[in-house]
């Protein structure tokens, strides 16, 4: 094999290829692998703008739900247990859980920054009970005991990021997920809002999004979601809010795997476990995040905080086992863990840059997450 071919496999080729496309100015590609059966010992490569400070988007939902578990905060209790904004809306007895699951029957969105379109601010409590009486037409009553069908739903999350500020006595999502995830991982200064990042000496560079007319233009250094943007600013909301390099995200998978891995395996293999959970976020039971959950629909896939990989046409890649998981961000971000094969994969890139619709990232994400899933298995003769 020349060097030139094997340079092609490499994260930074992988990354280049992504932009050349045309999918996104700007794009940075990581992988990591773990030698099976030894204490967690990751190889790991990254490629194109890996100094870069990409918004993460909806990649804030799996923290934000690790930082809840990580929090202690009683899962099956009802969401106005945080939220006294909930009481009286149908939402008013649904457990958090569901909220995470995206169970809790919630649409999936509703434009709470439009006052802002009318010159007004936005009131923090109108805009919770918003999100909480935002009931669907198909959930009706009372929640069942694993939830309504699942709809993926930003808005059950950023409920769920105000309830976990509130817990922990935080000033918003962000900050609660700073203290509980990024920081306990070494990230501070790598990961975080605006706002904590700036606190840490980090001011950029900031990958740029879309231009949006109304916010002022290009938007660089600021959230892209609009919801997020209105109700936490340079903070962060549940659903979106966090920026990070690829560096940060793979510590983040890594320590995900390595603290889910167990439970993965007795759900798929019932019988005595003699590993323990490993990894900074060990020390509490993450494995009913990742536990499948099913149900009917494209949402049958959606965990707790983390999305299954589809049947088919999935964006993680043909290679990546059935039991894999990840997420995937709107502006142009996914991680995906492989527990079988041990392995991480990240893809950042700012596609929305050329608008909300083009269709390029839905074919140019399987095909990076597959040559970067195979690229781990080339960082150390062990992975092979």
């Amino acid at each position: 094999m020349t060097p030139a071919a094997t340079a092609d496999r490499s994260a930074a080729a992988i990354a280049a290829r992504v932009v050349a496309r045309g999918v996104a100015p700007v794009c940075a590609a990581g992988c990591s692998g773990s030698t099976p059966g030894r204490e967690p010992r990751w190889q790991r490569e990254t490629g194109g703008a890996t100094d870069a400070l990409f918004d993460l988007a909806s990649v804030t939902k799996p923290m934000t739900a690790v930082a809840i578990a990580l929090a202690g905060m009683d899962r099956t209790a009802p969401i106005a247990t945080w939220l006294p904004e909930a009481r009286g809306t149908p939402s008013e007895r649904v457990s958090l859980e569901l909220f995470l699951a995206h169970r809790a029957g919630l649409d999936g969105h509703r434009a709470l920054y439009e006052p802002i379109l009318r010159g007004q601010s936005v009131d923090l409590r109108g805009a919770l009970r918003t999100a909480a009486s935002a009931r669907r037409d198909d959930a009706q009553g009372e929640a069942p005991p694993e939830g309504f069908n699942p709809v993926y739903s930003d808005l059950g999350y950023l409920l769920a990021g105000v309830a976990l500020a509130r817990a922990v006595h935080a000033s918003d999502a962000g900050e609660a997920i700073a203290k509980l995830v990024l920081d306990p991982l070494g990230l501070a200064g790598q990961a975080g809002t605006v706002r904590d990042l700036a606190a840490r000496g980090r001011y950029g560079p900031f990958v740029p999004t879309e231009d949006v007319p109304f916010r002022g233009g290009r938007i660089v250094g600021a959230v892209h979601d609009e919801n997020a943007w209105a109700l936490t600013e340079r903070g962060g909301s549940g659903h979106a809010g966090i920026f990070g390099t690829v560096d940060a995200v793979l510590t983040f998978g890594e320590a995900v795997h390595d603290a889910t891995t167990e439970a993965v395996d007795a759900a798929f293999h019932p019988g005595p476990r003699g590993a323990a959970k490993t990894g900074p976020l060990g020390r509490v039971d993450l494995g009913w995040l990742v536990r499948e959950r099913g149900g009917e629909g494209v949402g049958g896939t959606l965990r707790a905080g983390f999305d299954g990989k589809s049947p088919r046409d999935s964006s993680a890649g043909p290679s990546m086992s059935p039991r894999s998981f990840g997420h995937l961000g709107f502006v142009g971000t996914s991680l995906w863990i492989d527990p079988d094969a041990h392995r991480v994969v990240v893809l950042l890139s700012n596609r929305v840059f050329h608008g909300r619709h083009p269709a390029a990232i839905r074919s140019a994400r399987p095909e990076a997450h597959e040559a970067l899933w195979r690229r781990a298995a080339q960082l150390s003769p062990d992975l092979a």
